[in-house]
């Protein structure tokens, strides 16, 4: 049975919401309200994220390029930035992605594409050559050097989907593999460890720094970019066995039992001495730093590595935050980052993946859920938490499908 079967209101849902999505005007009609040149240009808040779920629509049949070719328009509009602070998710690399989709069913995006993928590529040596630097001084990395929504994970993430083959997607994967080599002194912790908060600031809390699990901001990212190139038959010298590295630092963390596995979001410099985690430190089910993000990341990891237990085991982990109440009212909010959105296309991936009919039984429940949430106040538009990220979960899961180039690239879901 198809998913729209078992769940007939997803696609008539994501339908109405991008109705109500249509027009730039009508979403601000006073601009929007953090205001700021350059907002236009932000994939998780700004016009890029909604322009993102009507090239979805429009590629997959379900919305007309006019629609999308406006809000595209708004996004590209004005000065892009290429600064070094450009990533994934702001400036000339989050414009490429949203154009890299839109030119994957549209030939009149190209010459668009083509210049913002020139400056993305500038963007990511910039940042390469930065990192090779703090590695030979032997400094532990700062979060924005290696996480997705920042970060070379997330450039890698972007070159992976647009040129898999090019040397700067091979550039940034041995960047990755050289972030999982022992880094003297190592004091017992990994070299991806980093001496700040999770703010990504220094912190009297956390005096150690800390170690993220995250797929948002910590090696969970490296670990799904890494496993998604070795599944698509890249050879760079050491990527399985820097998978490898991380899965054994993950698998030291793993709590629970067989049938329902975690792992913690971050750790303290404190309970790495310690060695134990105490349950309440169990993250919620969110995809940016619970199971949704970090079940998916052992899920590619285990198929990367030919490792079926592994597979097994990510899989076991999001079922039981699937068929937990407790588990699931920890997710009030919409939302792709901290909601249900990003639960619900996690789970969609990873059974579509290996074809788990456990987890597929689980999706119908957990989409009446979202749109049960939807419908009872208005939410803000944009793509990662907000009405944008949820009408994109329901169009996939309503479509059964979600093309390549893979919207939920930037999730490093695919």
């Amino acid at each position: 049975m198809t998913t729209t079967a078992l769940a007939p209101a997803a696609l008539p849902t994501a339908d109405r919401l991008a109705h109500i999505l249509a027009d730039p005007r009508a979403v601000w009609p006073a601009g929007r309200p953090d205001g700021g040149r350059a907002w236009p240009q932000s994939l998780a808040g700004g016009v890029s994220g909604i322009a993102l779920l009507h090239i979805e629509r429009a590629r997959t049949g379900h919305g007309d390029w006019d629609t999308a070719h406006t809000w595209l328009a708004a996004a590209v509009h004005g000065e892009v930035s290429a600064a070094a602070n450009a990533n994934l998710y702001f400036g000339a690399p989050a414009l490429a992605f949203i154009t890299h989709c839109a030119a994957s069913a549209s030939s009149r995006y190209l010459s668009v594409l083509e210049r913002l993928d020139a400056a993305t590529l500038t963007v990511t040596r910039n940042r390469l050559a930065e990192a090779h630097r703090r590695i030979d001084r032997a400094e532990r990395p700062p979060m924005e050097e290696f996480d997705l929504i920042q970060g070379l994970s997330g450039l890698g993430a972007y070159h992976l989907s647009r040129h898999s083959h090019h040397q700067i997607t091979r550039d940034v994967l041995a960047y990755l593999v050289r972030l999982t080599e022992p880094m003297p002194p190592a004091a017992g912790l990994p070299p991806w460890w980093m001496d700040v908060a999770p703010t990504g600031a220094p912190s009297a809390d956390y005096p150690g720094g800390h170690g993220n699990f995250g797929v948002a901001h910590g090696i969970g990212s490296a670990l799904s970019v890494m496993s998604l190139a070795l599944l698509h038959g890249l050879a760079v010298p050491g990527l399985g066995d820097a998978i490898e590295r991380v899965c054994d630092w993950t698998d030291q963390w793993r709590q629970g039992g067989e049938t329902a596995p975690w792992w913690p979001g971050l750790i303290s410099r404190q309970q790495a001495t310690q060695g134990r985690i105490h349950p309440v430190l169990r993250p919620r089910p969110s995809w940016c730093y619970g199971v949704s993000g970090t079940a998916r990341a052992q899920q590619l990891a285990g198929l990367a590595l030919g490792d079926p237990a592994r597979v097994r085991a990510a899989e076991s982990a999001i079922l039981a935050a699937l068929r937990d109440p407790l588990q699931l009212d920890k997710l009030p909010e919409i939302g792709l980052c901290h909601g249900i959105a990003g639960l619900l296309h996690a789970a969609w991936r990873m059974a579509t993946e290996t074809g788990n009919t456990g987890i597929a039984a689980e999706l119908p429940r957990l989409a009446n859920r979202l749109i049960t949430t939807l419908d009872q106040e208005d939410h803000d538009p944009e793509l990662l938490d907000g009405a944008a990220g949820a009408a994109l979960a329901l169009h996939t899961l309503g479509t059964g499908d979600a093309p390549a180039p893979h919207w939920d690239t930037f999730l490093a879901l695919a």
